[in-house]
């Protein structure tokens, strides 16, 4: 009882780089806005047209100078030329000075966001003898119809609501001091209509995680109010997956009401392969499927020695101390050999990993019965044994993980520090974050600036009319630069 409670006043009150932040709720306001809104609030009001502003010059780029770390060279250089009044060009000696040369420092700068009104112009033409009906251009395919959002309005919008994690409520504010007032009703209901827009993309990633050597899994409780057969206080789960093959990282976010075992057999029907993820045992039904090798997480385990040895008597060295150093030699091996081939990784693993664990495994033998079970250090011995085989598995092969890391820094930006995320209204709300959450954090994974891709994708996928043009925009078929250079950019 006195180590549990050291550690609740530890996890309540400590600071530590091993213990996750806690698994927040979310709230998807989105949805919860555009459950109380109408169709009408699909337009948003527009300002009157102003005259554009003269287009701008931009003079050419130089090179930046001087013993600071130069600013990327990506970034736009707007030139402000300071020069030497005409009264002090005089040399002491009489003669007038010329230029010989100049010194250049930099400043980053920022210009606020624009926001401007795209018109669409679309050309009709008539017969002159009015004799046959006219032909006006057509409007081309544009991600909400009935909306007059454009689609780089909702890639700001999507970004800064699920990357940025900026409210609905701020994003109408930030919007209104551009002079654009467009309620918070109407932007959920674009995110709305977003999300089904892009649920053919968050398809195509489920077919592509599979084709990976591994994958990772995890899930986190979601709160959802009006859940059939649950009440609204009760929990609901986003389950992840992380796969795909190592030049096509996948991110898959799926909501479900379930933690169940039956949930993970279901999202990984058919998959073949290794499987990682942490001690619950709701991942046993998948790995008992012929053909899938279960491994669990190292980090897991070395968590649970880490607060045995927060309850120890201070300023002394006992046995979960050891367990960390031990532990600590695995990841050392892994460290060293972070950009080997992986027919080096395993060769490594071999001739020094194996050797670790087999130490680690006569340690726990020789400590494990002589400590107390319900103590912390007992939880963490017996579920270092429990698990041994799964632990030990990843030496079979050079591109085996050692922990469920990745997974759980795919979930990060979905669970942290964003008090604007508390519930879920409905299920359909749930599952329209997943599909947003997953196509953002891929194109994070695969490399790929989150804005830019999305623009480009809501500007072309409303036209896609075959699985092909559909599955040439997913993230790793783009790099920034070819983004950048879309037309109209």
């Amino acid at each position: 009882m006195i180590e549990q409670m050291v550690l609740a006043r530890h996890r309540h009150f400590g600071v530590s780089s091993e213990q996750l932040p806690g698994q927040a709720r979310l709230f998807d306001e989105a949805e919860v806005l555009a459950q109380t809104s109408t169709a009408e609030q699909d337009l948003a009001t527009l300002p009157p047209p102003t005259v554009p502003p003269a287009e701008s010059v931009q003079p050419a780029k130089r090179p930046a100078r001087g013993k600071r770390r130069a600013l990327s060279a990506e970034l736009e250089r707007v030139d402000v030329v300071h020069d030497v009044p005409e009264t002090e060009r005089t040399c002491p000696c009489g003669t007038p000075m010329v230029e010989i040369g100049c010194d250049i420092s930099e400043q980053l700068d920022i210009v606020p966001m624009q926001v401007r009104v795209l018109r669409h112009v679309r050309k009709r033409y008539g017969c002159p003898g009015s004799l046959h009906a006219p032909v006006t251009a057509a409007l081309p395919p544009q991600p909400l119809p009935k909306s007059n959002a454009s689609a780089d309005f909702l890639a700001m919008l999507l970004v800064v609501k699920f990357i940025d994690g900026l409210p609905l409520a701020r994003f109408e504010y930030v919007l209104d001091r551009h002079g654009v007032p467009v309620p918070r009703q109407t932007l959920a209901r674009w995110v709305i209509g977003a999300s089904r827009l892009l649920q053919p993309l968050h398809n195509l990633l489920r077919d592509h995680l599979t084709d990976g050597a591994f994958i990772h899994m995890d899930e986190t409780v979601v709160q959802v109010l009006k859940e059939d057969g649950k009440t609204p206080t009760s929990t609901s789960y986003m389950w992840v997956q992380t796969g795909g093959p190592p030049d096509k990282p996948v991110v898959l976010f799926d909501y479900d009401a379930s933690r169940g075992g039956a949930v993970p057999v279901r999202l990984l029907d058919g998959y073949r392969g290794y499987l990682m993820t942490d001690g619950y045992d709701g991942y046993n039904a998948l790995a008992k499927t012929d053909g899938i090798n279960h491994l669990a997480c190292w980090a897991h385990v070395r968590r649970r020695f880490v607060e045995a040895a927060r309850v120890q008597p201070k300023g002394r060295r006992g046995l979960a101390d050891d367990a960390v150093a031990l532990i600590g030699k695995l990841y050392g091996i892994e460290r060293e050999h972070k950009d080997a081939t992986e027919a080096a990784r395993l060769l490594a693993r071999q001739q020094h990993s194996l050797p670790a664990l087999a130490r680690l495994r006569t340690w726990l033998d020789q400590t494990l019965p002589g400590v107390t079970p319900k103590s912390a250090l007992g939880t963490a011995l017996a579920y270092l044994q429990k698990y041994w085989s799964r632990l030990t598995r990843y030496t079979e092969r050079g591109d085996l993980p050692i922990d469920n890391n990745r997974c759980e820094n795919a979930i990060r930006p979905f669970v942290i520090g964003r008090k604007a995320w508390l519930f879920s209204d409905t299920p359909a709300g749930a599952h329209a974050s997943a599909v947003i959450y997953s196509l953002l954090q891929t194109a994070k994974a695969n490399g790929v600036e989150p804005y830019l891709w999305l623009r480009r994708v809501l500007r072309e996928l409303p036209a896609a009319t075959t699985v092909n043009e559909v599955e040439a925009l997913l993230p790793w078929n783009f790099h920034d630069t070819e983004l950048t250079t879309v037309a109209g950019a």
